[in-house]
């Protein structure tokens, strides 16, 4: 793939999708651009499935020491945390200037549809996430054999280049802001079956709340950090919706075989796409982000109607 890539006068951000079938097509397409990376001094960091991470060890040898691996299966296990460990990674090891590149893989085959969801807005929003003049390049591998048709033409409109082995070129179905702010106000997918709903109206409330949603917890049977964790994220995203001026929140938990789905949503409006993916200077700032670091997966949606923030424990 780095082959076919064409050179610049001058380095600047580069997002790009990377279609591959077979292991073989892997590792011809994405190891080149990791050596040429490591030859020119740049700093690498690859952040794929642990298969794919052993395929690329063992091409590169004893090279692959000098590379920045992370599991992406712990990594993306919620897609928002993804952003932030970029940034880091950004932070403390490309340096002012100095040209990096990544490898970074959050869809594979067997994600759940709600992953795979959240997976197709953190790639949007990795466009309006880093600076379009920093020296990064950033390839996104898409398995074409085992994704579905529809995972692959999204990715089409996430990211402004697509390459194979053997071709690269401009995605024609690239939107840009408008695609990621148009997944961030829609909808999420609406849920079946019994629920148990509270409401908070005011800062009094919430205590209440929290010991409703543990009690709800509990009774879903799950594990006693997991009990902790959502009640202090619901706690902490119901406080935040009432200092925006919401007049009432309301939580409400689904009680799944394999997960407790907890909305909580309020009638103000977010717009920062990017909330929640960015390290806070103080904690306690952003709760957004202590939710995404508290649950297993974290959904935010916000337009004129209001805010849902979905929160999933898995059992």
């Amino acid at each position: 793939m780095a082959t076919v890539a064409p050179v610049r006068a001058r380095q600047s951000y580069r997002h790009e999708a990377f279609f591959w079938q077979g292991r073989a097509d892997f590792v011809r397409g994405l190891v080149p651009f990791v050596r040429e990376g490591i030859g020119a001094g740049e700093a690498v960091m690859v952040a794929v499935i642990p298969e794919h991470a052993e395929w690329i060890r063992n091409d590169l040898g004893p090279t692959a020491s000098q590379v920045h691996f992370v599991d992406m299966m712990e990594l993306g296990r919620n897609p928002a945390r993804i952003i932030p460990a970029w940034q880091a990674f950004l932070n403390d090891w490309s340096g002012t200037g100095r040209p990096a590149r990544g490898i970074g893989e959050p869809i594979w085959p067997g994600r759940r549809p709600e992953e795979i969801l959240e997976c197709q807005l953190h790639e949007a929003l990795l466009n309006l996430a880093v600076d379009p003049e920093l020296p990064f390049w950033l390839v996104c591998p898409y398995d074409r054999g085992h994704l579905d048709s529809e995972v692959i033409a999204e990715a089409g409109r996430s990211h402004p280049a697509l390459a194979t082995v053997a071709s690269y070129h401009g995605s024609r179905s690239y939107r840009g802001r408008a695609h990621a702010h148009e997944m961030f106000t829609a909808e999420l997918p609406a849920l079946g079956g019994l629920r148990a709903e509270n409401v908070a109206a005011n800062h009094t409330d919430l205590t209440t709340l929290a010991e409703y949603v543990a009690l709800q917890a509990a009774a879903a049977d799950l594990w006693s950090h997991k009990i902790v964790h959502l009640t202090d994220a619901v706690r902490a995203l119901t406080a935040n919706s009432l200092h925006r001026g919401s007049g009432r929140v309301r939580v409400q938990l689904w009680n799944e075989p394999e997960v407790l789905i907890c909305d909580v949503t309020d009638d103000t409006m977010i717009d920062d796409l990017l909330i929640g993916r960015r390290a806070p200077r103080q904690a306690g700032q952003d709760s957004l982000w202590f939710a995404n670091q508290m649950c297993d997966l974290v959904q935010a949606r916000s337009c004129d109607g209001g805010t849902t923030i979905r929160l999933h424990m898995r059992k």
